[in-house]
Parts: C-alpha cells; sequence; structure tokens
C-alpha cells in the first residue's frame, strides 16, 4: 500500500477523471471521536473520511448492506453510525 500526504493547494483526484483543489485540513466529530488532518476539498457538499484515518486512531470500522459503523476498539463501543446511500 502507498500513502502520499496531500497538502493544501494540491489537487484531489475522484472517479471518473474528476479533480478538486485541497484548501485546508480541519479536526472533525463528536463528544465520542476525533480525527485530525480531514483535508477540505473546494466544491464537496459532504465529508469524505479516511477509514485508514479511523484505524490508526484505534477504532475498527464495519461496513453492512445499508450501514457503517465505527467501534472504539478500546472498550467495544460503537462510536457512531453512518448510512450507506
Amino acid at each position: 500500500m502507498f500513502l502520499t500526504l496531500l497538502m493544501k493547494g494540491e489537487n484531489v483526484k475522484f472517479g471518473g477523471n474528476q479533480s478538486r483543489k485541497i484548501i485546508g485540513t480541519e479536526t472533525i466529530g463528536n463528544s465520542s471521536i476525533s480525527i485530525n488532518n480531514v483535508l477540505l476539498v473546494d466544491g464537496l457538499e459532504h465529508n469524505l473520511l479516511s477509514i485508514s484515518q479511523f484505524c490508526d486512531n484505534g477504532y475498527d470500522v464495519m461496513f453492512g448492506k445499508t450501514n457503517c459503523i465505527v467501534i472504539n476498539k478500546d472498550n467495544n463501543f460503537i462510536v457512531f453510525k453512518g448510512k450507506r446511500i
């Protein structure tokens, strides 16, 4: 696996040969979880979260047919659920 560190001003590429400019980074989360260095991408209406960032921060991520859950490895507690659409 290769990891590329992207910086402000660079582009993120998506399927269909689309790309958008990185305009900054921030920490996102709620009272139970936070992930640092999340990229802010110009023109996106939703956050794109890196599953590897969750895993690197001590969480397990599980996907089902209709949802996704993030679990704290330390106490096997469901931190939050996401809806697959």
